[in-house]
């Protein structure tokens, strides 16, 4: 054999490995391409052919508490059950050997209806039903929203009863703050109050459960993909529960007692800006609202506006004091009638002769011709400026579509709008913003923002506090100053006192019988009043604002209505906040000069 010849069988040997390796080689890197380079795309392509499943995985929505932590508002996981028609079918015609007739259908449907509560006929009659629409069918809705102990016994009972889960809101002290927290729809939809207001917070992400199943429906091991669901936040508000509790059990009582149509209490913090409780009646339980009507869904406190009266007497006297030469024992003669220029005229609520009133006396005595003769002393311009500056007419938006009060632009005043404005008519205005404005008044002249929640902690343990407005001075220091006094002595000289007092305490305020306007004939109903108490305590050195309204009162029309009510609230804030007896006595004014 020739050497040429044995090179042949060598260079076809070399040629034939070079193409295996060489179509080896292709395969190796085609491989590594599809399970490595690529693929996670060469898996989501996979997923929109395969026989691919799909399952929503819930978040659970934040819990809302108070300031102490207590849950207002929590998660639940309700149930939502389903049948297997045609396992039913499978199950009762291939029972298996020894296996107990408890299993056969007309049985199972007969334990089904102890469980959730529907008759024989109605549970049979979901299998029945389905079957005639479709004999094969895997599917029927058997009950939604049952619980966790329904939930258990359902399924213990036979294999073609299954429940999928999902979450539920709780209100876990029924009707306690009901009005502030709110609801959500069934779901999940957050519909009212502060459930809605911080959605944003509370509100979880839902996550997606992919996989690929057989044609039997079993899951394909080792397909399953999750994208976890984000729970939602925790709304912390600055309101106490407990006092809460306590508050919505005393205006259901006076609002009753009273014959009013609705009745509130707010209590609101004077250094801090913090409600501690916004107590209402009627009101709502989050837990089922369908029986509740639809305009006691929400909060009268924040969505209602009303011509105050006599309480914004106090904000004309700290604008006196503030801006002109006065001081609480500052003289003006007023009678119980008084004609001013271009025709304006007031009258007090009560007849007397002319009286030399001290401004003190004016409050004492809620004089209207007295508190209008003081402000004509000043432009009303400044007048308009610093109920401004009290906060009337800008709401705190602190709850969703909250109502804020109106004052007119001074180039709408006529001459009797500027004295009505004076003692609390011609305007509106709402009991946060009164209560902010009379915290300012007592707080050393200085507005604080008006706030109802602390904190959102959201689910990876950021604290986030909500923007508020930077504190505001008002009045001086002395002017506040001498309006507590003011405001003391007419909790101390006025005919309801004795209903006021609180012993230990030194308390002042002002109370006020608003007219309600006509919605049909226009100007104002008669013998018809909306009736409200200011009040604040310690008068020596001032912690908390309490407001307690009474709409239509009918038994006791006038503000005394409100007496009963404000010194049982204030005594249980007190009591509740261990805040300490005052040790001081307060100055006594005289009512004339």
């Amino acid at each position: 054999m020739t050497t040429q010849d044995r090179r042949t069988p060598r260079r076809r040997t070399a040629v034939a490995l070079a193409v295996v390796l060489a179509v080896l080689g292709g395969y190796i890197i085609r491989l590594v391409d599809i399970q490595v380079v690529n693929a996670r795309d060469h898996v989501a392509d996979s997923m929109e052919w395969a026989f691919t499943g799909t399952q929503e995985l819930y978040g659970t929505r934040g819990p809302i508490v108070d300031e102490e932590g207590q849950t207002l508002a929590s998660s639940i996981l309700l149930y939502d059950c389903q049948l297997d028609p045609l396992l039913i079918t499978q199950t009762d015609t291939h029972i298996m050997a020894g296996e107990s007739e408890a299993r056969l259908w007309q049985n199972v449907s007969v334990d089904i209806t102890s469980i959730t509560g529907q008759t024989v006929d109605e549970v049979r009659d979901i299998v029945s039903v389905a079957l005639a629409e479709n004999p094969k069918t895997r599917f029927a809705s058997l009950k939604n929203g049952v619980d966790t102990e329904q939930y258990r016994a359902l399924i213990d009972l036979a294999p073609y009863v299954q429940c999928l889960p999902h979450p539920a809101r709780a209100y876990p002290n029924g009707a306690v703050a009901g009005n502030l927290v709110g609801f959500v729809s069934s779901d999940g939809e957050a519909l009212e109050g502060l459930e809605k207001q911080y959605d944003d917070c509370v509100a979880s992400t839902n996550g997606t459960r992919r996989y690929q199943q057989g044609k039997d429906g079993v899951i394909i091991p080792g397909t399953m993909h999750d994208e976890a669901a984000v729970d939602g936040g925790t709304l912390r508000l600055t309101v106490n529960r407990d006092l809460q509790w306590y508050l919505q059990q005393l205006i259901a009582e006076q609002t009753q007692n009273m014959g009013a149509q609705a009745g509130a209490i707010l209590v609101y913090e004077a250094n801090t800006g913090k409600v501690r409780a916004a107590a209402e009646y009627p009101t709502v339980d989050p837990n089922n609202v369908t029986p509740t009507e639809s305009d006691d869904r929400s909060s009268r406190i924040f969505r209602n506006w009303f011509e105050p009266g006599s309480p914004f007497k106090a904000l004309a006297a700290a604008t006196l004091l503030e801006a002109g030469e006065l001081s609480p024992t500052s003289t003006v003669v007023a009678s119980g009638f008084e004609q001013f220029r271009d025709g304006a005229r007031v009258r007090d609520s009560f007849q007397h002769p002319a009286y030399a009133y001290t401004l003190a006396g004016v409050l004492i005595d809620s004089s209207n011709t007295g508190i209008s003769k003081f402000s004509d002393a000043l432009p009303i311009q400044t007048r308009y400026d610093y109920l401004k500056r009290f906060g009337i007419g800008d709401g705190t938006g602190s709850y969703p579509e909250e109502q804020r009060g109106l004052v007119h632009a001074v180039s709408d005043w006529d001459a009797q709008t500027a004295y009505n404005t004076s003692f609390g008519q011609g305007l509106t205005s709402t009991v946060p913003e009164l209560a902010r404005a009379y915290g300012a008044i007592v707080n050393g002249g200085v507005k604080m923002p008006f706030s109802l929640v602390e904190s959102c902690t959201t689910d990876d343990g950021t604290v986030i506090q909500p923007e508020l407005p930077e504190p505001e001075r008002v009045i001086s220091e002395s002017t506040s100053a001498q309006m507590r006094t003011i405001l003391e002595n007419v909790f101390l000289q006025a005919p309801y006192a004795s209903r006021v007092t609180i012993p230990g305490y030194r308390v002042g305020g002002k109370s006020g019988t608003g007219e309600k306007a006509d919605p049909l004939n226009g100007g104002y109903m008669t013998g018809v009043y909306f009736t409200t108490m200011v009040g604040f305590a310690p008068a020596d050195a001032p912690e908390f604002v309490v407001v307690v309204t009474l709409d239509e009162p009918t038994k006791e029309t006038s503000s005394a209505a409100n007496a009963d009510a404000f010194q049982k609230a204030m005594a249980q804030v007190l009591k509740t906040y261990r805040v300490m007896p005052s040790t001081s006595v307060p100055e006594k004014l005289p009512k004339f000069g």
